[in-house]
């Protein structure tokens, strides 16, 4: 089994910002769910914003951090 180059997106998202955009394999394995149901949000218009840059979805970091830190202020409110 290869072993993977590329630096665990959670990990990085968690010190700091990563300086690309991410890909909903990206936000799959951060949330630790399917990448259909990372499609399935977007359908829906849950879960964090993506946009499109020609026919690949993507999401900014920024926005992912917002959307996290939007869950965890809605939680707080509720309990």
């Amino acid at each position: 089994m290869a072993k993977r180059t590329d630096p665990d997106p959670r990990a990085i998202l968690r010190d700091g910002l990563p300086d690309r955009y991410l890909t909903p394999d990206d936000i799959a394995e951060i949330f630790g769910v399917p990448k259909e149901t990372v499609y399935q949000w977007r359908k829906k218009r849950v879960g964090p914003p993506g946009f499109r840059i020609g026919k690949h979805l993507r999401y900014d970091p920024a926005d992912v951090w917002a959307y996290v830190n939007q869950r965890k202020h809605a939680e707080t409110l509720a309990a």
